[in-house]
């Protein structure tokens, strides 16, 4: 399940205290104790959930563990427990040749975060299995911070199309500060370009414009090309999760603690401008290739659920 940001041939698809200093070059083998999509396998149900990951490889595993843990944990205060149905949380087709999940956290009324979404897919199709895993964070109107975004789409054992960003509510054109306080400052650019520096890493373009609008000018979209699923596993350990590790330490830091004080008109103009984003991810992504994958009425319970969060 792609939350708003990818478009390939695949599946013509695209979530306190703050301060933790990772390692430089590992990310953390968390067990997450969060709640209970934490539990490996549900003893009555046997069927995987969200924080499983149970078609990733180990390095893989251990980044999406550490980031979903992270982000729950470090937001706890603000957010609620899922009240999604099982058949929500854990879906397939009809031959279980398409898997996917879907993790939904609403927060506090009082709260700047909107609501935090996680999702895993695993599709097995003609030319090999697809995978793809999302975590985001939307925010709401008592702020003008960017969300979080972190998708990553993996077509075989040694290539993967990486997206992370911190995607702008505001024009940074009108609002030059802006891009100095939660792009410039922090220089989140470098982390974009520690992976380009890499032979096996190459710029990835989505091919819809209106996609690629919806980034910032400094969003990591990578496409990772090696020729051994060991060299994968290392670039993944080694170079992905340290870079995903400090962008969302830089987006904990500086988006959750509120931005600018909104004034007369804006919020009206960020609120539209947040749903419109919201409903392209249903119209361009979403609506098409959920029932493509899982049949019309799987697929549209699911979509169900996604614009109910979105309130649409």
């Amino acid at each position: 399940m792609v939350v708003l940001l990818l478009s390939t041939p695949f599946v013509l698809p695209p979530l306190s205290s703050f301060r933790t200093t990772p390692t430089a070059t590992t990310t953390p083998n968390v067990s997450l104790s969060l709640s209970a999509s934490s539990s490996p396998m549900d003893p009555q149900i046997k069927r995987p959930r969200f924080t499983d990951f149970p078609h990733l490889s180990a390095a893989h595993r251990d980044l999406m563990v550490h980031l979903v843990s992270t982000v729950e944990t470090r937001l706890s205060s603000h957010l609620l427990p899922s009240s999604l149905p099982p058949d929500v949380e854990y879906y397939q087709n009809e031959t279980a040749s398409s898997q996917g999940t879907l993790h939904i956290r609403s927060a506090h009324p009082d709260s700047p975060v909107d609501f935090i979404l996680g999702s895993w897919l695993h599709c097995t199709t003609p030319s090999g299995s697809l995978n793809i895993t999302t975590l985001t964070v939307y925010l709401n109107s008592k702020t003008d911070a960017p969300r979080l975004l972190m998708e990553f789409l993996q077509t075989g054992p040694t290539s993967m199309i990486l997206i992370l960003d911190l995607p702008p509510r505001r024009d940074m054109v009108l609002h030059k500060d802006y891009l100095q306080h939660y792009y410039v400052d922090p220089n989140l650019d470098h982390l974009r370009q520690r992976l380009q520096n890499l032979p096996e890493v190459h710029p990835y373009f989505a091919s819809s414009l209106y996609i690629r609008c919806a980034l910032s000018p400094a969003a990591v979209s990578v496409v990772i090309s090696c020729g051994a699923p060991d060299r994968m596993e290392e670039i993944v350990r080694d170079q992905v999760s340290p870079v995903a590790t400090e962008m969302l330490e830089i987006w904990l830091e500086r988006s959750t603690r509120g931005g600018v004080e909104l004034g007369e008109g804006e919020t009206e103009v960020l609120e539209k401008r947040d749903r419109l984003i919201k409903e392209s991810t249903v119209e361009i992504d979403l609506g098409s290739s959920l029932p493509r994958l899982f049949g019309d009425e799987v697929g549209s319970r699911v979509i169900g659920a996604i614009k109910e969060a979105f309130k649409l």
